[in-house]
């Protein structure tokens, strides 16, 4: 029975989060506001609709979390990853379109590449609250990637940019979780005193910047190759920031090591294959146009690039939800 639980809920928190991410990217291309500005996050918190998708989003973690209580990390985890496989029907019924192989292969891919990175090795005990100077590599490394995305959304166009801006925020809610980590940690030792430590405020700091990113991902273009994109990193960077901040093992064995790898790998393939799928031209057909983009830019990797290309692909009116 407890393992039916964990199965259930695990399952319940993945179509959540996909439903509270398909809200959230709904609203967040009808802002059209430029990505990474403040008041992007700002205009989403007045909207009702994003505040809901939100909320769900929220309580797949709480799903997830009844998970863990009934059922063993390797069994919860993988489950949890198959958000995708509900997004991906999800937004087929939004466009009015069918999946195609192409889809079901990319999906199926970049699930089984994350289940396999996060099962075959079980997390290791570590330290539970480590010190300033252990966090220097794990926020180095966030940093360095936020800067360099925030570059190239700046000088690229459609996929290439929500790639980026979604690759960011992969690797700044990996690190989101690696300090929620270490506030669970100092709310157990020090209870009400973990608001005199340093970390529950760099954990809402990484929430906002990790939100911003994540949102203008969303914003940018296909919900269906962002969503992939950030469930493929956030596991990646929270397992390598356990590794090199709380000092866990990655893998116990070198053959785990390269089934680890490996799982990466593939969900980078899967990732590839959904990024030419119908159901990601679909969705950049009915994308708004950001402010600063021509007609034909969505899909192309450059300024001025989407030119001379399939006018299908630049149509960029949204569908008129009355119809």
């Amino acid at each position: 029975m407890a393992t039916a639980i964990a199965v259930a809920a695990a399952l319940a928190a993945a179509f959540c989060f996909a439903v509270g991410s398909l809200i959230q990217q709904q609203q967040a291309v009808r802002t059209e506001e430029k990505v990474l500005q403040a008041r992007l996050l700002l205009r989403l918190a007045r909207q009702p609709r994003w505040l809901a998708g939100v909320g769900l989003s929220a309580f797949s973690f709480a799903l997830q979390g009844l998970a863990l209580a009934f059922g063993p990390l390797a069994l919860v985890q993988p489950l949890a990853a198959t958000d995708v496989l509900f997004a991906l029907p999800l937004i087929a019924r939004r466009n009015r379109r069918r999946l195609t192989w192409r889809d079901a292969a990319g999906a199926l891919t970049i699930t089984a590449g994350i289940s396999v990175f996060l099962a075959v090795s079980p997390p290791t005990e570590g330290i539970s609250v480590p010190g300033v100077l252990a966090w220097a590599p794990a926020v180095l490394g966030v940093g360095a990637l936020t800067v360099t995305a925030a570059l190239a959304a700046e000088r690229l166009r459609g996929h290439a940019r929500v790639v980026w801006l979604a690759a960011a925020a992969g690797g700044v809610y990996g690190l989101l979780d690696a300090l929620a980590k270490s506030c669970v940690g100092l709310l157990t030792s020090h209870g009400i005193g973990v608001l005199t430590h340093w970390e529950p405020y760099a954990l809402i700091g990484a929430g906002l910047l990790g939100g911003l990113f994540g949102q203008s991902a969303f914003g940018a273009g296909p919900l269906s190759l962002s969503l992939p994109v950030i469930d493929t990193l956030e596991p990646v960077a929270a397992v390598v920031i356990a590794a090199t901040v709380f000092g866990e093992r990655l893998a116990s064995s070198p053959g785990q090591l390269v089934l680890q790898l490996g799982g990466g790998v593939v969900a980078v393939a899967g990732i590839a294959v959904l990024s030419h799928s119908s159901v990601v031209r679909t969705e950049d057909e009915r994308t708004p146009a950001l402010p600063g983009e021509r007609p034909g830019e969505r899909a192309a990797g450059r300024p001025g690039e989407g030119a001379g290309q399939d006018p299908e692909r630049g149509s960029l009116a949204w569908p008129d939800e009355t119809g």
